[in-house]
């Protein structure tokens, strides 16, 4: 048996898809109803789960567990990290200025971690 933690927990909403919005990748609140793309050190929203096929909107990933992208000297450990984005679409463990996620699977491998949004 393997386990799976895909779309426990998952809720979204539709935004507008301001600059650099991808879909996979952490985003920001940019505006009223618009997310664009995380620069380094930015709070995270939540994740774009689907791209509009015009690219002007997304739906955002903003609760559940999420697997995303990591980088960075420190890698997410299971537990509570402190993250904050990478400014590549994923994120990073960060000393201050960041939020507080829990971690449930670390690949560091694949360097991706599953967390709670």
């Amino acid at each position: 048996m393997s386990i799976s933690y895909e779309g426990i927990g998952a809720w979204c909403a539709t935004f507008a898809a301001d600059a650099g919005a991808e879909e996979g990748k952490v985003v920001k609140l940019a505006a009223d109803g618009s997310v664009s793309k995380c620069g380094a050190n930015d709070l995270i929203c939540g994740v774009a789960a689907a791209m509009g096929r015009d690219g002007k909107a997304c739906s955002v990933q903003l609760g559940g567990l999420a697997r995303v992208s990591y980088s960075g000297e420190n890698a997410p450990t299971v537990g509570w990290n402190t993250l904050a984005a990478d400014g590549n679409g994923g994120v990073c463990v960060v000393t201050s200025g960041g939020r507080s996620y829990l971690a449930v699977e670390v690949d560091t491998a694949a360097k991706t971690a599953t967390i709670m949004l």
